[in-house]
């Protein structure tokens, strides 16, 4: 009867040991199930989060190319000067200092300046003219166009580019030398002569780039504001293209 008990305590133990181990695999495999779906999910995350940043990087260098295409297409970039107003002393500094900074940058690199005034100052604007001459010579290509007009000293400054450009609706004024004078009469003769000489400076500049003598000038501006249309201005050879 011992025998009997002893075989059947044992048999139960074994059972029981049997029955542990079983529980023991299950929870292995339960918990090899858990981490397995944590991998799973994590490894989803991951690619979910490589996807986002792809996708953010992917956003970055659109903006990043939208940027660079928006600034290769600004006239600084260009080296396009608009140069909108009256001829004086701030407006050619700061076209001097615009163009000065463009001429280092980039040596001999192509400038183009677009003239839409009523002209001003003769002394400013040789003061450009000068510089424009000085940046011709250190091997750059100077374009300059009247878009609107280019009237009095700009139409002189018009002319210091290697190719002048006139829009098809666009005009030209060239006259005499304006000048204010007053005090004695030995003043307002010293002025009138100062006058005259910078006449013959810009009927200089006019024969030189247009089809006219300075006699044919001289007669056609006396005494008055000569306007010239686009068409006008191609003929007498006070610009090289329309557009």
């Amino acid at each position: 009867m011992a025998n009997d008990a002893e075989k059947a305590d044992r048999k139960a133990a074994r059972q029981d040991a049997e029955t542990k181990k079983l529980l023991a695999e299950a929870d292995l495999a339960q918990e090899q199930l858990i981490a397995a779906k944590i991998e799973r999910r994590t490894t989803e995350a991951r690619a979910r989060e490589a996807e986002v940043d792809a996708r953010l990087h992917e956003m970055n260098l659109d903006v990043a190319e939208r940027d660079m295409k928006w600034r290769l297409a600004t006239d600084e970039e260009a080296r396009v000067f608009q140069f909108d107003g009256p001829v004086g002393a701030s407006s050619v500094k700061t076209c001097i200092s615009t163009l000065s900074r463009w001429a280092r940058l980039t040596p001999e690199c192509d400038i183009e300046i677009v003239f839409n005034s009523p002209g001003g100052s003769v002394i400013d604007g040789f003061a450009l003219w000068d510089f424009l001459t000085s940046l011709k010579s250190a091997g750059h290509k100077l374009t300059t166009v009247c878009r609107g007009m280019a009237a009095s000293m700009a139409g002189i400054l018009l002319q210091a580019g290697d190719v002048r450009v006139i829009g098809s609706e666009s005009v030209l004024l060239i006259h005499e030398i304006s000048f204010g004078a007053g005090g004695k009469i030995g003043e307002v003769e010293d002025e009138v002569a100062f006058a005259k000489m910078l006449t013959q400076r810009v009927l200089r500049i006019f024969e030189k780039r247009s089809n006219l003598s300075a006699a044919q000038i001289d007669r056609r501006w006396k005494r008055k504001d000569w306007w010239l249309d686009s068409d006008e201005a191609l003929k007498l050879g006070f610009a090289d293209e329309i557009r």
